[in-house]
Parts: C-alpha cells; sequence; structure tokens
C-alpha cells in the first residue's frame, strides 16, 4: 500500500519541490525560452538568470498541454515579478478556477503542472513532465579557476 501511496503522490511532491526552488527565482530574469511544439515530446524550457553570483535556473516541461507568450516585442529580456508552480490532480480533485481558461479538464487526464511566470512578459504553460534544475551560470563558471591544468 505504501508504495501506490508513493507513486500516486511522486508527481505532487515533483511539483511541491519545483515550486520551492522557484520560489527563490522572483527578481531573475528570462534569458532563452526555447519550444520545440512537433517533436516527438513537445517541449518547452526556460532558463532564468540573477547574475554570474546566483545559480541559472532551467524549467523544462514536457508533454504540453498549453503554451503562451506574452511580451511586448521590444524587450530582449523580462525580468520576474511572480513566478509559481501549481501541481493539477486528476478528477474528481479540483483545479485552481483560472486553469479553465488553458486546459480542457476530462475523465483519464493525467495529473498536470501549471507553470505561470509574470512580469514584463507572461508565460503559461501546463505539462505532464517537470523538472526544475540548477545551474552555476556560464559567468561564474568561467572565473573559477581549473584545477585540472
Amino acid at each position: 500500500m505504501t508504495d501506490r501511496t508513493e507513486a500516486r503522490d511522486a508527481f505532487k511532491n515533483r511539483c511541491t519541490n519545483a515550486a520551492r526552488t522557484l520560489a527563490s527565482c522572483v527578481g531573475y530574469s528570462i534569458s532563452r525560452i526555447s519550444f520545440d511544439a512537433f517533436a516527438e515530446e513537445d517541449s518547452l524550457e526556460i532558463t532564468l538568470r540573477e547574475g554570474p553570483w546566483k545559480p541559472d535556473v532551467v524549467i523544462s516541461l514536457s508533454n504540453l498541454h498549453h503554451v503562451s507568450l506574452d511580451k511586448p516585442p521590444q524587450i530582449a529580456g523580462s525580468f520576474i515579478d511572480e513566478i509559481s508552480l501549481i501541481h493539477l490532480p486528476v478528477l474528481p480533485h479540483p483545479w485552481p478556477a483560472d486553469t479553465a481558461d488553458h486546459v480542457r479538464r476530462f475523465d483519464g487526464l493525467c495529473e498536470l503542472a501549471w507553470l505561470r511566470i509574470v512580469g514584463p512578459a507572461e508565460v503559461d504553460a501546463v505539462a505532464s513532465i517537470v523538472t526544475v534544475y540548477t545551474a552555476m551560470s556560464d559567468d561564474r563558471a568561467s572565473t573559477v579557476p581549473n584545477h585540472l591544468r
């Protein structure tokens, strides 16, 4: 029984952990968005940067159900005023009211993750696979001494 519960909660836990990581990204900027709509597995990858002394954060979403980007054409990057990642469970569990604008809900729909980024540019994405990871920024990596030389 425990294995079933753990498996059932695995995606929810992944969303919770990702949301915790992303909560610290207010003030970061979106440095890159990569979207592949016609591959075997649709994907969206968003890279967030704060500067050379903070880690870059990469949000990777796949099996996309919804993607929208609203940005003024003249901006090159966009700082983040708000960011959230919300777990959307299977029926009969409720979803936030705002999700009806993004995904049609039906029996058999898997649990999903809803990413929302608000700033001068706004991103909304709903997907069934989410990964958030951090990495040293390229700027910082170029200043760290290489002890292998």
